[in-house]
């Protein structure tokens, strides 16, 4: 019987959680076709890969990137998504954070059309279905524009969304009720979507990050949807250690019979934006532009900079702001403490930070989680990996290997079964994606092969854009992506759209 390629002789984990077992897999038009012993005298295969020591497992999936850009870039190269598939990802969730984009359609024709690296499955976003109606008032909807937002989620959910994700934390989203985002997330109930939320706090920002909590499940509630909690954490000192109240409510709500996941990235810095990260909610409406009118008047410029105080301390102080990466035409020192950039400037580092915002932004990793609330969410069995993906932040191109670092070679010592499950087929069960996140005969061949002394991240804060190593071999719909530790230049990702029946 022919065959494309044969996986012989690795450790083969199916994504289930089950315990691996040395055997073989018979790839053939994209497919798995076969799984089990001595494949090379069932098959006649064009090629034959050895994973003699190495791991196979389902390619991982991703469930909150921001690669989006990147694959709708007019770049090959970005188009390819390497900072993931050398993490072992071969689909990658888009749309996060209230950030997608409703035209499902046209950005699934276009990734045909132009070819991408991996998988991708979209999430429509609160943010641009709200601006399409609202622009950015700070104000509530009235029943005929909420009908509206409605139509344009319903619209973006036929057309193959597997979800709505809200970032209730950013502006202009931050202005709307809850009882706002319960009539769109009913809506992405209707064709089995789930709710993705970057909750309106992470910290004490407003409702505080068990308030935030609290208004997630009751959306889940009575809008009667899955709830997915995107990059659990528990942001400053102040809510350090509120982990275990929060699992505690969750577990609760799973209890009553809702569906309640998270997922997590291994990193112990948040990436963000001074803007989003120091800047009171309030001073954003309008966007930029209108915030830097607002610091030319005295009364709101003070008014501003005592909510950025408040936030440098919210979030551990100054010397724990490290700028990555300068934005919108900022001339800003990369790699410079928001501490250090006040010194070089001689102001207080909450001037420094307002003086970067006067011509521009930047990017932050803002170093203010704990180790011990990241390991309490880390060993729930409702936490699946994640990266959260953004540049000039590590976690773009080596959250998977160092969550595998940390988890299953450090001290946890997870077994390696559940670290594939959380990676692959405990993900693709959230999304609710068919066929996809397992090793079996008739799913689609998203396969990858790694050696673990070797899986590594090499990113770090410093050098955030160094691929990973350790992923041997990667197919992502049968067709090598990488091949021996090196990128063969395919394009073989396809759009991954629910079938809604609309």
């Amino acid at each position: 019987m022919p065959a494309d390629t044969i996986i012989s002789g690795g450790m083969v984990f199916d994504g289930s959680g089950a315990a691996g077992t040395i055997t073989d897999l018979a790839l053939r038009d994209g497919m798995i076709v076969y799984i089990g012993p001595d494949a090379d005298s069932r098959f006649a295969a064009t090629r034959t890969i050895d994973a003699t020591d190495l791991i196979v497992a389902p390619g991982f999936i991703d469930p909150h990137t921001h690669a989006g850009s990147d694959l709708a870039s007019s770049d090959t190269s970005r188009r390819a998504n390497l900072p993931f598939t050398f993490q072992g990802v071969t689909t990658v969730v888009v749309g996060n954070d209230g950030g997608g984009k409703p035209d499902i359609a046209d950005l699934a024709r276009a990734a045909t059309a132009n070819g991408i690296g991996t998988n991708v499955a979209y999430l429509v976003g609160f943010g641009p279905v709200r601006e399409a109606v609202l622009e950015t008032s700070n104000r509530a909807p009235s029943r005929k524009e909420l009908a509206q937002m409605e139509s344009i989620t319903r619209a973006a959910m036929c057309e193959g969304a597997w979800g709505f994700s809200t970032g209730l934390y950013y502006v202009p989203q931050s202005y709307s009720e809850t009882e706002e985002v319960i009539a769109l997330a009913k809506v992405a109930r209707e064709t089995g979507g789930y709710y993705d939320t970057h909750m309106r706090d992470e910290s004490t920002y407003n409702v505080t990050v068990t308030g935030a909590l609290a208004e997630t499940l009751e959306i889940g509630r009575r809008a009667e949807i899955p709830v997915h909690i995107a990059h659990i954490k528990a942001l400053g000192p102040a809510v350090w250690g509120h982990s275990a109240k929060m699992i505690a409510m969750i577990e609760t709500a799973q209890a009553g019979g809702q569906k309640v996941t998270a997922d997590q990235y291994p990193w112990e810095a948040s990436g963000t934006r001074i803007s989003s990260a120091l800047v009171p909610r309030e001073a954003l409406e309008g966007g930029l532009l209108a915030l830097r009118e607002r610091l030319d008047d005295p009364a709101q410029l003070a008014a501003i900079r005592a909510g950025v105080v408040a936030a440098i301390e919210r979030r551990g102080g100054a010397d724990r702001l490290l700028i990555t990466g300068s934005l919108s035409g900022s001339d800003v020192p990369v790699g410079k403490t928001l501490q250090e950039l006040g010194a070089m400037r001689n102001m207080q580092p909450a001037d420094a930070a307002i003086e970067v915002l006067r011509s521009g932004d930047a990017r932050l990793a803002s170093f203010n989680m704990n180790p011990a609330d990241i390991a309490a969410f880390a060993g729930q069995d409702w936490v699946v990996t994640g990266s959260d993906g953004t540049s000039g932040h590590p976690r773009k191109y080596g959250s998977f290997p160092k969550a595998f670092r940390n988890l299953v070679t450090g001290a946890p010592k997870m077994e390696l079964a559940r670290f594939i499950r959380r990676s692959s087929g405990k993900t693709a069960d959230i999304i609710g994606l068919k066929r996809r996140g397992y090793l079996r005969s008739g799913y689609h061949a998203d396969i990858v092969v790694f050696d673990p002394s070797t899986f590594a991240p090499n990113a770090d804060y410093s050098a955030p854009r160094e691929l990973s190593s350790g992923v041997e071999h990667l197919y992502v719909n049968g067709v090598p992506v990488i091949t021996g530790g090196t990128y063969t230049g395919a394009l073989p990702g396809a759009p991954l759209l629910k079938d809604t029946q609309c």
